[in-house]
């Protein structure tokens, strides 16, 4: 080899990294939605929780977990592959106090590649609605965001980084998270 060529292999490799580096990048912010833009609702609502936990407040929560009680132990590794949780949960006093452009933002994001809509709940008598959006990387859940609305009330969950299904069903019914039937196929609900 030459040193043209030599200098040209090297120039196209640092070009493929430049651009994979890249992608993983654009992908990272894909994951974590972008909810800046529901902040002028605060103003508006009569209550609002604002929840950022991001990979170093989640490490920290770690080492507060003993591994040796069994429920913590699960728990500790479910937060493992955690990157952040983010909470945006908006309640007002009256009804069109936030519009639907205001939740299609977050839609049009969960339309980016990777992400599906899981499973989507409507209900006409008290007008409350909720979504549920996973992004796949390759076998595994990388993200979870939920949209709840309701006529007085606006929740977005953005759950970022590897989420393993069975730990998760394993903290099913405890430590405030509801009780859901992982394992069940049947297409009706409960009673």
């Amino acid at each position: 080899m030459n040193l043209v060529t030599i200098k040209s292999l090297r120039h196209t490799s640092l070009l493929f990294l430049v651009a994979v580096v890249s992608a993983l990048t654009i992908h990272a912010q894909d994951i974590r939605l972008q909810l800046g833009n529901l902040n002028n609702l605060e103003a508006k609502a009569s209550k609002v929780v604002d929840v950022t936990l991001d990979g170093a407040l989640l490490h920290l929560a770690e080492k507060f977990l003993n591994s040796k009680k069994p429920e913590e132990a699960a728990v500790k590794e479910l937060l493992a592959g955690l990157k952040g949780i983010y909470v945006k949960s908006f309640q007002f006093d009256k009804e069109g106090e936030y519009s639907m452009a205001d939740v299609d933002s977050i839609r049009a994001q969960l339309r980016a590649p990777g992400w599906s809509r899981m499973a989507g709940v409507k209900s006409k008598k008290d007008g409350e609605n909720a979504e549920v959006y996973m992004l796949m990387t390759g076998s595994q859940v990388g993200g979870i965001a939920v949209i709840a609305t309701g006529p007085k009330e606006l929740t977005i969950v953005n759950i970022v980084g590897t989420i393993d299904i069975d730990k998760l069903a394993e903290l099913s019914g405890k430590f405030g998270i509801p009780t859901i039937d992982f394992k069940n196929d049947s297409k009706a609900p409960k009673k």
